[in-house]
């Protein structure tokens, strides 16, 4: 039987210590990730407007994009030159104001959100963030009753907030809205850190699940899955 050489003593102190230094490198990363988190989720600072429309969602109950994330959306609505975007749920404003900030200076919003009530509050903070009354259009209602009638190809960007039971409904409205080259983000895909987790699941981390899937694996899309907030998930219209 054939058996490999011991190794040198000077080959098996090398390599404990490159172990050694492995260990310390990973507890090192892994200490200091939440902190490296939270340094990036608030290194876009927001403005007065935004932290208004921040007040008012929790003063609602409602879960708004965070700052990271917002940082996230304004990027790609500068990146793709957005002039027309629609949002799948107004909420109180954060993520719109985020997305405006973005867009090109001739650039429309559409949002999608079914309580007319919070519209207001987003209306409000559009105006005090500066923005012209032009510059958003705001429709109430359910988004599956609403997306129908927007236009085949006519978006460059489509910002997914809504029924997490109906983001593959989402998914195949963003396609047909898109024009190529155009992309879809969807938040809150973390779940909380639920989508990951391997114990039972609700049914709407299980159609979260499902929608990743169905991204990943579109011929139509080309995605990655962005570590902000609870976790955005954009892909690119080919």
């Amino acid at each position: 039987m054939c058996e490999f050489p011991a190794p040198t003593d000077k080959v098996t102190r090398r390599q404990a210590q490159a172990s050694r230094g492995q260990r310390g490198q990973e507890r090192a990363i892994t200490g200091n990730r939440q902190t490296s988190w939270a340094f990036a989720d608030a290194f876009v600072a927001e403005d007065d407007a935004v932290r208004w429309a921040r007040d008012r969602a929790r003063d609602a109950g409602l879960r708004s994009v965070s700052p990271g994330a917002g940082a996230a959306l304004r990027l790609l609505a500068a990146t793709v030159g957005a002039k027309a975007v629609a949002e799948i749920g107004t909420g109180t404003g954060v993520s719109g104001i985020h997305l405006l900030h973005g867009m090109r200076p001739d650039g429309v919003l559409t949002t999608v959100d079914p309580e007319p009530e919070q519209q207001q509050f987003a209306r409000q903070a559009f105006r005090a963030a500066g923005f012209a009354a032009n510059r958003a259009r705001f429709i109430p209602g359910r988004a599956l009753d609403v997306l129908p009638r927007l236009a085949d190809s006519g978006y460059d960007l489509v910002f997914c907030d809504g029924d997490r039971m109906e983001s593959l409904d989402y998914l195949a409205e963003s396609l047909r809205l898109l024009r190529p080259g155009g992309l879809v983000c969807f938040e809150g895909v973390f779940a909380d850190g639920r989508t990951v987790d391997s114990g039972p699941q609700p049914v709407e981390v299980l159609r979260l699940r499902e929608l990743l899937r169905a991204v990943r694996e579109s011929p139509e899309l080309l995605p990655t899955l962005l570590p902000v907030g609870d976790g955005l998930l954009c892909a690119v219209k080919r």
